[in-house]
Protein backbone atom coordinates (compact mmCIF):
# COMPACT_ATOMS: atom_id res chain seq x y z
CA UNK A 1 0.00 0.00 0.00
CA UNK A 2 1.34 3.56 -0.66
CA UNK A 3 0.42 6.66 1.70
CA UNK A 4 -0.72 8.81 -1.05
CA UNK A 5 -3.52 11.75 -0.53
CA UNK A 6 -6.97 11.58 -1.58
CA UNK A 7 -6.08 13.55 -4.91
CA UNK A 8 -3.53 10.97 -5.84
CA UNK A 9 -4.85 7.39 -5.22
CA UNK A 10 -2.68 5.14 -4.81
CA UNK A 11 0.71 5.97 -6.35
CA UNK A 12 2.56 9.43 -7.67
CA UNK A 13 2.67 7.22 -10.95
CA UNK A 14 0.12 5.41 -12.29
CA UNK A 15 0.54 1.31 -12.44
CA UNK A 16 2.54 0.24 -15.69
CA UNK A 17 -1.30 -1.02 -16.65
CA UNK A 18 -2.79 2.04 -15.71
CA UNK A 19 -0.36 4.02 -17.68
CA UNK A 20 -0.60 1.73 -21.01
CA UNK A 21 -4.08 2.54 -20.81
CA UNK A 22 -4.41 5.85 -20.98
CA UNK A 23 -1.43 5.50 -23.89
CA UNK A 24 -2.70 8.32 -26.51
CA UNK A 25 -4.68 10.87 -23.35
CA UNK A 26 -2.23 13.43 -24.49
CA UNK A 27 -4.84 16.55 -24.36
CA UNK A 28 -5.52 15.31 -20.47
CA UNK A 29 -2.66 16.72 -18.05
CA UNK A 30 -0.73 14.10 -15.98
CA UNK A 31 -1.98 15.40 -12.64
CA UNK A 32 -5.50 15.16 -13.91
CA UNK A 33 -4.99 11.99 -15.30
CA UNK A 34 -2.87 10.37 -12.39
CA UNK A 35 -5.50 11.80 -9.60
CA UNK A 36 -8.81 10.58 -11.51
CA UNK A 37 -6.28 6.98 -11.42
CA UNK A 38 -8.05 3.55 -10.95
CA UNK A 39 -7.45 -0.13 -10.77
CA UNK A 40 -6.91 -0.95 -13.86
CA UNK A 41 -10.14 -3.18 -15.02
CA UNK A 42 -8.28 -5.80 -16.93
CA UNK A 43 -8.19 -9.24 -15.34
CA UNK A 44 -4.86 -9.89 -13.12
CA UNK A 45 -4.70 -13.75 -12.55
CA UNK A 46 -2.63 -13.73 -9.40
CA UNK A 47 -5.51 -11.61 -7.62
CA UNK A 48 -8.06 -14.21 -8.76
CA UNK A 49 -5.52 -17.33 -7.90
CA UNK A 50 -5.12 -15.38 -4.01
CA UNK A 51 -8.46 -15.15 -3.75
CA UNK A 52 -9.63 -18.49 -5.05
CA UNK A 53 -6.61 -20.39 -2.50
CA UNK A 54 -8.26 -18.17 0.35
CA UNK A 55 -12.05 -18.39 -0.57
CA UNK A 56 -11.23 -22.14 -0.61
CA UNK A 57 -9.81 -22.44 2.88
CA UNK A 58 -12.49 -20.31 4.28
CA UNK A 59 -15.23 -23.17 2.56
CA UNK A 60 -13.81 -25.36 4.43
CA UNK A 61 -13.65 -24.18 7.95
CA UNK A 62 -16.97 -23.09 7.06
CA UNK A 63 -18.50 -26.24 6.28
CA UNK A 64 -16.96 -28.65 7.61
CA UNK A 65 -18.79 -30.10 10.13
CA UNK A 66 -21.52 -27.77 10.40
CA UNK A 67 -24.25 -29.82 11.04
CA UNK A 68 -22.63 -30.29 14.45
CA UNK A 69 -23.79 -29.58 17.12
CA UNK A 70 -26.95 -31.11 16.84
CA UNK A 71 -30.25 -29.63 17.80
CA UNK A 72 -30.86 -26.39 17.55
CA UNK A 73 -27.89 -23.56 19.49
CA UNK A 74 -29.15 -20.39 20.77
CA UNK A 75 -31.46 -18.05 18.57
CA UNK A 76 -31.71 -20.96 15.85
CA UNK A 77 -34.65 -21.32 18.09
CA UNK A 78 -36.43 -18.57 15.93
CA UNK A 79 -35.31 -18.20 12.34
CA UNK A 80 -35.10 -21.98 11.37
CA UNK A 81 -38.49 -22.73 12.49
CA UNK A 82 -39.65 -19.29 11.26
CA UNK A 83 -37.69 -20.30 8.11
CA UNK A 84 -39.61 -23.83 7.44
CA UNK A 85 -43.21 -22.32 8.33
CA UNK A 86 -42.48 -19.95 5.59
CA UNK A 87 -41.62 -22.84 2.91
CA UNK A 88 -44.99 -24.26 4.07
CA UNK A 89 -47.73 -20.96 4.40
CA UNK A 90 -45.60 -18.53 2.80
CA UNK A 91 -45.19 -16.53 5.86
CA UNK A 92 -44.46 -17.23 9.83
CA UNK A 93 -46.52 -19.67 11.50
CA UNK A 94 -47.55 -20.21 15.15
CA UNK A 95 -48.49 -23.70 15.26
CA UNK A 96 -49.54 -23.66 19.01
CA UNK A 97 -53.10 -20.88 17.77
CA UNK A 98 -52.17 -22.44 14.10
CA UNK A 99 -52.16 -19.05 12.97
CA UNK A 100 -49.53 -16.45 12.06
CA UNK A 101 -46.93 -15.25 14.36
CA UNK A 102 -45.64 -11.71 15.15
CA UNK A 103 -42.24 -11.46 14.41
CA UNK A 104 -40.38 -8.30 14.28
CA UNK A 105 -37.37 -8.77 11.93
CA UNK A 106 -37.60 -8.61 8.39
CA UNK A 107 -38.45 -12.16 5.89
CA UNK A 108 -34.96 -11.93 3.53
CA UNK A 109 -32.72 -14.05 6.02
CA UNK A 110 -35.47 -16.65 7.06
CA UNK A 111 -35.73 -16.85 3.17
CA UNK A 112 -32.25 -17.48 2.82
CA UNK A 113 -32.44 -19.77 5.37
CA UNK A 114 -35.65 -21.16 3.93
CA UNK A 115 -33.56 -22.03 0.58
CA UNK A 116 -31.44 -24.32 2.62
CA UNK A 117 -34.12 -25.87 3.96
CA UNK A 118 -35.38 -26.65 0.95
CA UNK A 119 -32.49 -28.09 -0.28
CA UNK A 120 -31.85 -30.35 2.61
CA UNK A 121 -34.75 -30.43 4.64
CA UNK A 122 -35.72 -29.17 8.04
CA UNK A 123 -31.76 -30.18 9.22
CA UNK A 124 -28.75 -28.63 10.60
CA UNK A 125 -27.13 -28.86 7.48
CA UNK A 126 -30.29 -27.12 6.12
CA UNK A 127 -30.01 -24.21 8.12
CA UNK A 128 -27.20 -23.63 8.58
CA UNK A 129 -25.65 -23.97 5.00
CA UNK A 130 -26.90 -20.65 3.50
CA UNK A 131 -25.54 -18.79 6.75
CA UNK A 132 -21.76 -21.08 5.74
CA UNK A 133 -21.79 -19.86 1.86
CA UNK A 134 -23.07 -16.01 3.40
CA UNK A 135 -19.77 -16.21 5.50
CA UNK A 136 -17.76 -17.21 2.67
CA UNK A 137 -19.19 -14.62 -0.11
CA UNK A 138 -18.72 -12.06 2.62
CA UNK A 139 -14.50 -12.94 2.38
CA UNK A 140 -14.85 -13.04 -1.17
CA UNK A 141 -16.51 -9.76 -1.62
CA UNK A 142 -14.08 -8.22 1.23
CA UNK A 143 -11.07 -9.51 -0.79
CA UNK A 144 -12.00 -7.81 -4.17
CA UNK A 145 -12.58 -4.61 -2.26
CA UNK A 146 -9.69 -4.15 -0.69
CA UNK A 147 -7.76 -5.19 -3.89
CA UNK A 148 -9.71 -2.12 -5.90
CA UNK A 149 -8.86 0.05 -2.77
CA UNK A 150 -4.94 -0.73 -2.08
CA UNK A 151 -4.27 -1.97 -5.63
CA UNK A 152 -2.35 -4.75 -3.97
CA UNK A 153 -2.30 -8.63 -3.93
CA UNK A 154 -0.86 -8.69 -0.31
CA UNK A 155 -2.85 -6.74 1.17
CA UNK A 156 -6.43 -7.85 -0.29
CA UNK A 157 -5.27 -11.33 0.78
CA UNK A 158 -4.09 -10.30 4.23
CA UNK A 159 -7.70 -8.81 4.24
CA UNK A 160 -8.96 -12.30 3.28
CA UNK A 161 -7.21 -14.08 5.64
CA UNK A 162 -7.58 -12.12 8.34
CA UNK A 163 -11.37 -12.57 8.58
CA UNK A 164 -10.72 -16.53 7.42
CA UNK A 165 -9.22 -16.81 10.98
CA UNK A 166 -11.62 -14.67 12.75
CA UNK A 167 -13.40 -16.47 15.34
CA UNK A 168 -15.95 -14.55 15.57
CA UNK A 169 -17.07 -14.24 12.26
CA UNK A 170 -16.38 -18.28 11.80
CA UNK A 171 -19.02 -18.99 14.49
CA UNK A 172 -21.77 -17.18 13.22
CA UNK A 173 -21.14 -18.26 9.52
CA UNK A 174 -21.83 -21.69 11.38
CA UNK A 175 -24.78 -20.71 13.06
CA UNK A 176 -28.69 -20.21 11.34
CA UNK A 177 -29.21 -16.52 12.77
CA UNK A 178 -29.70 -13.60 10.62
CA UNK A 179 -26.67 -11.32 11.11
CA UNK A 180 -24.81 -13.07 8.65
CA UNK A 181 -26.70 -12.41 6.12
CA UNK A 182 -27.08 -8.61 7.23
CA UNK A 183 -23.15 -8.33 6.99
CA UNK A 184 -22.78 -9.80 3.32
CA UNK A 185 -25.28 -7.19 1.91
CA UNK A 186 -23.66 -4.28 3.93
CA UNK A 187 -20.37 -5.55 2.46
CA UNK A 188 -21.91 -5.88 -1.10
CA UNK A 189 -23.76 -2.25 -0.63
CA UNK A 190 -20.04 -0.71 0.44
CA UNK A 191 -18.26 -2.99 -2.41
CA UNK A 192 -21.36 -1.59 -5.47
CA UNK A 193 -19.82 2.13 -3.58
CA UNK A 194 -16.50 1.62 -4.56
CA UNK A 195 -16.76 0.24 -7.66
CA UNK A 196 -19.11 3.22 -8.39
CA UNK A 197 -16.20 5.61 -7.32
CA UNK A 198 -14.34 4.40 -10.34
CA UNK A 199 -16.73 4.02 -12.76
CA UNK A 200 -17.47 8.01 -12.25
CA UNK A 201 -13.93 8.73 -12.35
CA UNK A 202 -13.09 6.56 -15.58
CA UNK A 203 -15.51 8.38 -17.33
CA UNK A 204 -14.67 12.09 -16.74
CA UNK A 205 -10.99 10.96 -17.64
CA UNK A 206 -12.49 9.51 -21.14
CA UNK A 207 -14.69 12.43 -21.13
CA UNK A 208 -11.57 14.65 -20.83
CA UNK A 209 -9.98 12.61 -23.23
CA UNK A 210 -12.53 13.38 -25.43
CA UNK A 211 -12.63 17.24 -25.73
CA UNK A 212 -15.02 17.80 -22.79
CA UNK A 213 -13.08 21.28 -21.47
CA UNK A 214 -13.89 21.25 -17.42
CA UNK A 215 -13.00 24.37 -16.57
CA UNK A 216 -14.61 26.42 -19.34
CA UNK A 217 -18.29 25.44 -18.24
CA UNK A 218 -20.46 24.48 -15.45
CA UNK A 219 -21.44 21.28 -17.05
CA UNK A 220 -20.79 18.32 -16.47
CA UNK A 221 -21.01 14.87 -19.02
CA UNK A 222 -23.59 12.67 -18.34
CA UNK A 223 -22.97 9.96 -16.37
CA UNK A 224 -25.26 6.82 -14.88
CA UNK A 225 -24.55 5.58 -12.26
CA UNK A 226 -25.12 1.69 -12.74
CA UNK A 227 -23.06 0.90 -9.70
CA UNK A 228 -24.81 3.18 -7.28
CA UNK A 229 -27.95 1.99 -8.45
CA UNK A 230 -27.24 -1.59 -7.83
CA UNK A 231 -25.81 -0.17 -3.99
CA UNK A 232 -29.31 1.06 -4.02
CA UNK A 233 -30.73 -2.95 -4.67
CA UNK A 234 -28.21 -4.79 -2.00
CA UNK A 235 -29.20 -2.00 0.61
CA UNK A 236 -32.59 -2.69 0.08
CA UNK A 237 -31.97 -6.63 0.50
CA UNK A 238 -29.99 -5.56 3.90
CA UNK A 239 -33.10 -3.73 5.28
CA UNK A 240 -34.77 -6.56 4.60
CA UNK A 241 -32.49 -9.32 6.94
CA UNK A 242 -32.51 -6.49 9.64
CA UNK A 243 -33.24 -2.86 10.04
CA UNK A 244 -30.19 -1.77 11.69
CA UNK A 245 -28.88 -1.59 8.10
CA UNK A 246 -30.40 1.51 8.00
CA UNK A 247 -27.68 3.36 10.17
CA UNK A 248 -25.44 2.99 7.42
CA UNK A 249 -27.44 4.87 5.19
CA UNK A 250 -26.29 8.42 6.63
CA UNK A 251 -22.76 7.55 6.25
CA UNK A 252 -22.85 5.71 2.58
CA UNK A 253 -25.04 8.79 1.07
CA UNK A 254 -22.10 11.30 2.53
CA UNK A 255 -19.52 9.19 0.80
CA UNK A 256 -20.68 8.83 -2.62
CA UNK A 257 -21.50 12.55 -2.42
CA UNK A 258 -17.92 13.21 -1.53
CA UNK A 259 -16.57 11.21 -3.63
CA UNK A 260 -18.11 12.57 -6.62
CA UNK A 261 -17.08 16.18 -5.29
CA UNK A 262 -13.15 14.89 -5.23
CA UNK A 263 -13.43 13.65 -8.81
CA UNK A 264 -14.73 17.18 -10.08
CA UNK A 265 -12.38 18.26 -8.27
CA UNK A 266 -9.59 16.96 -10.01
CA UNK A 267 -11.16 16.69 -13.27
CA UNK A 268 -10.87 21.25 -12.95
CA UNK A 269 -14.73 21.75 -13.03
CA UNK A 270 -15.58 25.01 -11.86
CA UNK A 271 -17.66 25.04 -8.80
CA UNK A 272 -17.20 21.34 -8.33
CA UNK A 273 -19.83 20.82 -5.23
CA UNK A 274 -22.28 23.10 -6.71
CA UNK A 275 -21.66 21.57 -10.71
CA UNK A 276 -22.66 17.93 -9.88
CA UNK A 277 -25.13 18.09 -6.32
CA UNK A 278 -28.45 17.54 -7.67
CA UNK A 279 -27.17 15.17 -10.22
CA UNK A 280 -26.14 13.24 -7.39
CA UNK A 281 -29.00 13.94 -5.11
CA UNK A 282 -30.79 13.00 -7.72
CA UNK A 283 -29.10 9.51 -8.18
CA UNK A 284 -29.46 8.95 -4.71
CA UNK A 285 -33.02 9.75 -4.51
CA UNK A 286 -33.27 7.30 -7.41
CA UNK A 287 -30.91 4.55 -5.64
CA UNK A 288 -32.98 5.53 -2.33
CA UNK A 289 -36.24 4.59 -4.43
CA UNK A 290 -34.90 1.16 -5.52
CA UNK A 291 -33.96 0.10 -1.81
CA UNK A 292 -37.50 0.51 -1.04
CA UNK A 293 -39.04 -1.60 -4.23
CA UNK A 294 -36.59 -4.47 -3.17
CA UNK A 295 -37.30 -3.84 0.67
CA UNK A 296 -40.72 -4.58 -0.26
CA UNK A 297 -40.28 -7.17 -2.38
CA UNK A 298 -38.38 -9.26 0.33
CA UNK A 299 -42.29 -9.10 2.11
CA UNK A 300 -43.41 -10.95 -1.19
CA UNK A 301 -44.93 -13.96 0.62
CA UNK A 302 -46.59 -11.45 2.96
CA UNK A 303 -48.21 -9.09 0.32
CA UNK A 304 -49.42 -12.40 -1.59
CA UNK A 305 -51.25 -14.36 0.56
CA UNK A 306 -54.22 -13.16 3.41
CA UNK A 307 -52.81 -14.95 6.68
CA UNK A 308 -49.45 -12.82 7.11
CA UNK A 309 -49.84 -10.78 10.48
CA UNK A 310 -51.44 -7.70 10.38
CA UNK A 311 -52.39 -8.57 6.52
CA UNK A 312 -55.83 -7.29 7.10
CA UNK A 313 -55.25 -5.58 10.06
CA UNK A 314 -57.35 -2.27 8.76
CA UNK A 315 -60.48 -4.31 7.53
CA UNK A 316 -60.55 -6.30 10.71
CA UNK A 317 -60.78 -2.94 12.95
CA UNK A 318 -63.61 -1.15 10.64
CA UNK A 319 -61.35 1.02 8.59
CA UNK A 320 -60.92 0.76 4.71
CA UNK A 321 -58.42 -1.45 3.01
CA UNK A 322 -58.38 -0.52 -0.50
CA UNK A 323 -56.30 -2.62 -2.84
CA UNK A 324 -52.74 -2.20 -2.98
CA UNK A 325 -52.78 0.91 -0.46
CA UNK A 326 -54.68 -1.09 2.32
CA UNK A 327 -51.36 -3.73 2.27
CA UNK A 328 -49.11 -0.76 2.64
CA UNK A 329 -50.94 0.85 5.35
CA UNK A 330 -50.99 -2.33 6.87
CA UNK A 331 -47.45 -2.90 6.60
CA UNK A 332 -46.92 0.49 7.68
CA UNK A 333 -48.78 -0.63 10.97
CA UNK A 334 -46.65 -4.24 11.64
CA UNK A 335 -43.40 -1.88 11.28
CA UNK A 336 -44.92 0.99 14.03
CA UNK A 337 -45.43 -2.33 16.18
CA UNK A 338 -42.28 -3.71 15.78
CA UNK A 339 -40.24 -0.89 15.80
CA UNK A 340 -42.05 -0.10 19.46
CA UNK A 341 -41.15 -3.76 20.59
CA UNK A 342 -37.54 -3.17 19.85
CA UNK A 343 -37.53 0.29 21.18
CA UNK A 344 -38.92 -1.16 24.94
CA UNK A 345 -36.51 -4.24 24.84
CA UNK A 346 -34.75 -3.52 27.79
CA UNK A 347 -34.77 -7.21 29.29
CA UNK A 348 -31.75 -8.57 30.97
CA UNK A 349 -29.83 -11.41 29.56
CA UNK A 350 -26.98 -13.18 30.28
CA UNK A 351 -25.12 -12.48 27.59
CA UNK A 352 -25.87 -9.24 26.79
CA UNK A 353 -23.13 -6.63 26.22
CA UNK A 354 -22.85 -3.04 25.56
CA UNK A 355 -20.92 -1.56 22.38
CA UNK A 356 -18.08 -0.53 24.54
CA UNK A 357 -17.26 -4.05 25.47
CA UNK A 358 -17.76 -5.19 21.75
CA UNK A 359 -14.01 -4.50 20.21
CA UNK A 360 -12.51 -5.80 23.75
CA UNK A 361 -14.49 -9.08 23.67
CA UNK A 362 -15.93 -7.79 26.88
CA UNK A 363 -18.76 -10.24 27.27
CA UNK A 364 -19.09 -12.90 24.37
CA UNK A 365 -21.76 -14.94 23.83
CA UNK A 366 -22.07 -18.92 24.93
CA UNK A 367 -24.04 -20.26 21.90
CA UNK A 368 -23.32 -23.97 23.13
CA UNK A 369 -22.60 -25.98 26.16
CA UNK A 370 -22.33 -29.75 26.72
CA UNK A 371 -20.38 -31.34 29.52
CA UNK A 372 -21.32 -34.86 29.54
CA UNK A 373 -18.36 -35.65 26.47
CA UNK A 374 -16.44 -38.06 25.98
CA UNK A 375 -12.35 -36.54 26.59
CA UNK A 376 -10.36 -39.21 28.53
CA UNK A 377 -10.38 -37.04 31.59
CA UNK A 378 -12.40 -36.68 34.23
CA UNK A 379 -14.43 -34.20 33.62
CA UNK A 380 -14.71 -32.97 29.77
CA UNK A 381 -16.61 -29.46 27.69
CA UNK A 382 -17.76 -28.48 24.74
CA UNK A 383 -18.26 -24.77 23.90
CA UNK A 384 -18.95 -22.87 21.17
CA UNK A 385 -18.26 -19.45 22.38
CA UNK A 386 -18.89 -16.45 19.63
CA UNK A 387 -14.98 -15.04 20.56
CA UNK A 388 -13.49 -12.68 17.97
CA UNK A 389 -9.94 -13.84 17.64
CA UNK A 390 -8.09 -12.01 20.29
CA UNK A 391 -5.28 -10.76 18.91
CA UNK A 392 -7.24 -9.59 15.73
CA UNK A 393 -9.93 -8.20 17.79
CA UNK A 394 -7.82 -6.46 20.40
CA UNK A 395 -6.14 -4.11 17.82
CA UNK A 396 -8.94 -2.97 16.30
CA UNK A 397 -9.13 -0.11 18.61
CA UNK A 398 -5.11 1.14 18.34
CA UNK A 399 -5.78 0.37 14.37
CA UNK A 400 -8.87 2.80 14.63
CA UNK A 401 -6.86 5.51 15.65
CA UNK A 402 -3.99 5.60 13.61
CA UNK A 403 -6.57 5.20 10.93
CA UNK A 404 -7.84 8.91 12.10
CA UNK A 405 -4.44 9.94 11.83
CA UNK A 406 -3.47 8.89 8.53
CA UNK A 407 -6.62 10.18 7.12
CA UNK A 408 -6.34 13.54 8.70
CA UNK A 409 -2.69 13.51 7.75
CA UNK A 410 -2.89 11.89 4.20
CA UNK A 411 -6.36 13.76 3.13
CA UNK A 412 -6.67 9.94 1.87
CA UNK A 413 -10.20 8.25 1.12
CA UNK A 414 -9.87 5.12 1.85
CA UNK A 415 -9.01 5.83 5.60
CA UNK A 416 -12.19 7.91 5.80
CA UNK A 417 -14.53 5.31 3.67
CA UNK A 418 -13.01 2.60 5.81
CA UNK A 419 -13.84 5.23 9.49
CA UNK A 420 -17.23 5.66 8.22
CA UNK A 421 -18.21 2.22 7.68
CA UNK A 422 -16.97 1.57 11.32
CA UNK A 423 -18.62 4.59 12.66
CA UNK A 424 -22.03 3.52 11.37
CA UNK A 425 -21.58 0.05 12.83
CA UNK A 426 -20.78 1.31 16.35
CA UNK A 427 -21.89 4.86 17.02
CA UNK A 428 -25.74 4.13 17.13
CA UNK A 429 -25.84 1.43 19.29
CA UNK A 430 -23.88 3.99 21.59
CA UNK A 431 -26.77 6.11 21.67
CA UNK A 432 -29.74 3.12 22.00
CA UNK A 433 -27.50 2.05 25.30
CA UNK A 434 -26.96 5.16 26.18
CA UNK A 435 -30.70 6.96 25.67
CA UNK A 436 -32.61 3.24 26.59
CA UNK A 437 -30.87 0.75 27.75
CA UNK A 438 -31.74 -1.23 24.86
CA UNK A 439 -31.20 -5.13 25.09
CA UNK A 440 -27.62 -5.37 22.73
CA UNK A 441 -25.36 -8.53 22.03
CA UNK A 442 -21.92 -8.52 20.70
CA UNK A 443 -23.30 -10.06 16.96
CA UNK A 444 -24.46 -6.69 16.04
CA UNK A 445 -21.42 -5.52 15.18
CA UNK A 446 -20.70 -8.37 12.69
CA UNK A 447 -21.59 -5.94 9.60
CA UNK A 448 -18.85 -3.00 11.03
CA UNK A 449 -16.44 -6.27 11.16
CA UNK A 450 -14.79 -5.81 7.31
CA UNK A 451 -14.90 -2.27 8.36
CA UNK A 452 -12.13 -3.04 11.22
CA UNK A 453 -10.46 -5.54 9.49
CA UNK A 454 -10.08 -2.79 6.57
CA UNK A 455 -8.60 -0.79 9.12
CA UNK A 456 -6.11 -3.16 10.41
CA UNK A 457 -4.89 -3.68 6.87
CA UNK A 458 -4.77 0.07 5.87
CA UNK A 459 -2.50 0.62 9.23
CA UNK A 460 0.12 -2.85 8.16
CA UNK A 461 0.64 -1.52 4.64
CA UNK A 462 0.99 2.02 6.12
CA UNK A 463 3.32 0.38 8.21
CA UNK A 464 5.42 -1.45 4.82
CA UNK A 465 5.42 1.40 2.96
CA UNK A 466 8.01 5.01 2.67
CA UNK A 467 6.07 7.91 3.22
CA UNK A 468 5.96 9.15 -0.50
CA UNK A 469 4.74 6.18 -1.38
CA UNK A 470 6.42 3.57 -3.42
CA UNK A 471 6.95 4.37 -7.22
CA UNK A 472 7.31 1.45 -10.37
CA UNK A 473 10.80 -0.02 -10.21
CA UNK A 474 11.82 2.08 -6.94
CA UNK A 475 14.02 -0.17 -4.41
CA UNK A 476 12.91 -1.70 -1.46
CA UNK A 477 13.92 0.16 1.67
CA UNK A 478 14.57 -0.63 5.35
CA UNK A 479 11.38 0.62 6.13
CA UNK A 480 9.63 -1.69 3.61
CA UNK A 481 11.30 -4.52 5.21
CA UNK A 482 10.87 -4.30 8.56
CA UNK A 483 7.02 -3.19 7.92
CA UNK A 484 6.65 -6.70 6.03
CA UNK A 485 8.08 -8.63 8.73
CA UNK A 486 5.74 -7.20 11.31
CA UNK A 487 2.88 -7.30 9.16
CA UNK A 488 3.95 -10.81 8.36
CA UNK A 489 4.59 -11.78 12.62
CA UNK A 490 1.21 -10.06 13.36
CA UNK A 491 -0.53 -12.32 10.86
CA UNK A 492 1.13 -15.61 12.28
CA UNK A 493 -0.23 -14.48 15.59
CA UNK A 494 -3.40 -14.25 14.71
CA UNK A 495 -3.60 -17.76 12.56
CA UNK A 496 -1.56 -19.21 15.84
CA UNK A 497 -4.08 -17.63 18.30
CA UNK A 498 -7.26 -18.87 15.81
CA UNK A 499 -5.89 -22.54 16.08
CA UNK A 500 -5.48 -21.93 19.73
CA UNK A 501 -9.37 -20.61 20.30
CA UNK A 502 -10.69 -22.62 17.14
CA UNK A 503 -12.38 -25.73 19.66
CA UNK A 504 -14.31 -23.47 21.36
CA UNK A 505 -15.22 -22.28 17.79
CA UNK A 506 -16.66 -25.72 16.58
CA UNK A 507 -17.87 -27.63 20.38
CA UNK A 508 -14.92 -29.54 20.29
CA UNK A 509 -15.05 -31.54 23.14
CA UNK A 510 -11.80 -31.31 25.35
CA UNK A 511 -10.91 -32.32 29.00
CA UNK A 512 -12.54 -29.08 30.83
CA UNK A 513 -8.82 -27.94 31.99
CA UNK A 514 -8.18 -27.45 28.23
CA UNK A 515 -11.55 -25.29 28.33
CA UNK A 516 -10.59 -23.58 31.07
CA UNK A 517 -7.51 -21.80 30.37
CA UNK A 518 -8.75 -20.51 27.35
CA UNK A 519 -11.16 -18.48 29.32
CA UNK A 520 -8.50 -15.68 29.17
CA UNK A 521 -10.88 -12.77 30.97
CA UNK A 522 -12.25 -15.48 33.53
CA UNK A 523 -15.79 -14.62 34.36
CA UNK A 524 -16.31 -12.61 31.59
CA UNK A 525 -16.45 -14.96 28.86
CA UNK A 526 -18.12 -17.81 31.13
Amino acid sequence: MTTATAETDLTTADSPAEAESSRGVRDVPDLVRRRLSTLDNRLDPYSWLVTAVIVTAAAILRLAGVSKPKGYIFDEVYYPTDAWDMLQHGVEWDEKTNGPAYVVHPPLGKWLIALGEKMFGNTELGWRFPAAIAGTLMILILIRVAYRMFHSIVLAGMAGLLMTLDGFQLVLSRTSLLDIFLGLFILLTFACMVLDRDHYRRRWKRALAGGFDSTATHRIPRIVPWWLLAAGVCFGLACGVKWSALFFAPFFAGLVVAWRWQARRSARVRGPFVAGILGDFGYLLLSFVLTIVFYLATWAGWFVTDTGYFRHYREANGMSEPPVLGALLNLMHYHSEAYNFHSGLTDRHTYQSWPWQWMLLGRPVAFYWNGNGSCGAPSCAAEILLLGTPILWWSFLPALVALVWFGIARRDWRAYAIFSGATASLLPWFYFAVADGRTMFSFYLLPGLPFLILAVVYVLGAIMTPPGGMAAGAARTDRQLIGTVVAATYVVLVALCFAYFFPIFVGTTMPYDDWSVRMWLGSRWI
